[in-house]
C-alpha cells in the first residue's frame, strides 16, 4: 500500500525544507531537528499533576516526568522515547505522553536516558532499568500499591522497553505488559525492510548505521541481548506483549520477527502493522493521522490486558 497522503505531504514539506539528511548531520544538529517537529504537535491535554524528577543512579541522576490524569489512575506506564539512542528529549514527548495518560487513565513516566555518542551503550539500557526499578518502588505515589505496571516505547524506547523486560523476568519488577511500537531489536541491517527503497523514508539503512555507529562503535556489543534483544535464544516467561509496525520501516522486520518469537515462546502477543505508515508515525500526534489510529490501537489493548487486574483497592 502506498503512504498515506499526510505522511507524503510531510515528506514533501521536509524536502523542501533543504534540512540535510539524518546521517549527515552531527548529533547535536540533529537534536536540534527533532526540536523543531516538536512546535508541530502543539500542547496536550491538562494533567492532574505534571512533575519533572530525577531518579537515582549510580552515575547521577536520571531525569524523569511524571504525568498523573484527571481520576485515579489504573497503571503505571514507564515510556522510553525513540531516537535512535542519540536523539529525543522529554518536551519532545510530553504531547503524545499527556494524551496516552489521558486516554488509558494511567500515569505516564517519561524517562530521559543518557544519550549516546557522550554515553554509549549500554548506558541507555542501564538508565532505563534503573527508572523501571524506581517505578515499581513508588507505585502508592504514582497510582496506587499493586497497580499493573506497563513498559512501552518506539524504535530505540521500543528496544529499552523489550531489553527492560527481559532483565526484569530474573527476579526484577512485575511487568504486566510490554507494549513495543516499531521497535529495534536486531542489529542485522541487511534484510529486507531495510533493503526495500521504498522504506527509505523518515528512518533509512543510512540513518540506522549512523545511529548504531554512536550507540555502539565496537560492532561486536551489538549481538548482545542488551542491545539485540532478538538475539536471546529463550524468551519464554516474559509479559504479554503489544507490537505494533509500519508498513515502510526499515525496522518492519525485526520488530515482526521479535513477535513472532515471542509467540513461539508461548508469550501471549498481539501485533498489528500500520499499512500506509513510515517510522516515526506513531509519535508524530496532531500531524499525521497515522498517529491517532496508533495510539487508540495501543489503549483498546492497554483496556483488554488490563481491565482484569487494575482496579483499584477500595
Amino acid at each position: 500500500m502506498a503512504l498515506d497522503q499526510a505522511t507524503s505531504e510531510l515528506l514533501q514539506q521536509m524536502a523542501a525544507s533543504g534540512a540535510k539528511p539524518l546521517h549527515e548531520m552531527t548529533p547535536q544538529e540533529a537534536r536540534a531537528f527533532g526540536g523543531m517537529l516538536r512546535d508541530l504537535y502543539g500542547p496536550g491535554p491538562e494533567m492532574a499533576r505534571v512533575e519533572n524528577i530525577s531518579i537515582p543512579a549510580p552515575h547521577g541522576d536520571v531525569p524523569a516526568r511524571v504525568l498523573v490524569p484527571n481520576g485515579d489512575p489504573r497503571s503505571v506506564i514507564i515510556y522510553y522515547h525513540g531516537g535512535g539512542w542519540v536523539i529525543g528529549a522529554l518536551d519532545e514527548f510530553d504531547t503524545l505522553g499527556r494524551q496516552l495518560a489521558e486516554k488509558s487513565s494511567s500515569t505516564v513516566v517519561l524517562v530521559d536516558y543518557r544519550l549516546a555518542p557522550e554515553h554509549r551503550y549500554p548506558a541507555a539500557a542501564e538508565d532505563a532499568y534503573t527508572a523501571l526499578e524506581w517505578v515499581a518502588k513508588n507505585m502508592g505515589d504514582l497510582a496506587y500499591d499493586g497497580a499493573p505496571l506497563v513498559v512501552m516505547g518506539d524504535s530505540a524506547g521500543g528496544n529499552l522497553a523489550a531489553i527492560v523486560a527481559q532483565r526484569a523476568r530474573e527476579g526484577g519488577p512485575d511487568i504486566a505488559l510490554q507494549v513495543l511500537v516499531y521497535p529495534v531489536t536486531d542489529c542485522d541491517l541487511d534484510n529486507a525492510s531495510y533493503s526495500d527503497p521504498e522504506n527509505q523514508l523518515l528512518l533509512t539503512r543510512e540513518s540506522m548505521i549512523w545511529f548504531w555507529d554512536h550507540y555502539t562503535p565496537d560492532a561486536s556489543c551489538r549481538t548482545a541481548p542488551d542491545a539485540s534483544p532478538l538475539r536471546v535464544d529463550d524468551l519464554s516467561g516474559l509479559p504479554p506483549a503489544v507490537v505494533l509496525t509500519a508498513e515502510h520501516d526499515v525496522l518492519r522486520d525485526e520488530g515482526e520477527a521479535y513477535a513472532e518469537k515471542l509467540g513461539a515462546a508461548g508469550v501471549p502477543v498481539e501485533l498489528r502493522r500500520l499499512d500506509g505508515q513510515m517510522h516515526g508515525f506513531f509519535t508524530m500526534v496532531n500531524v499525521l493521522p497515522g498517529a491517532a489510529v496508533g495510539l487508540d490501537y495501543v489503549v483498546e489493548q492497554l483496556d483488554r490486558h488490563l481491565s482484569s487486574r487494575s482496579a483499584a483497592p477500595a
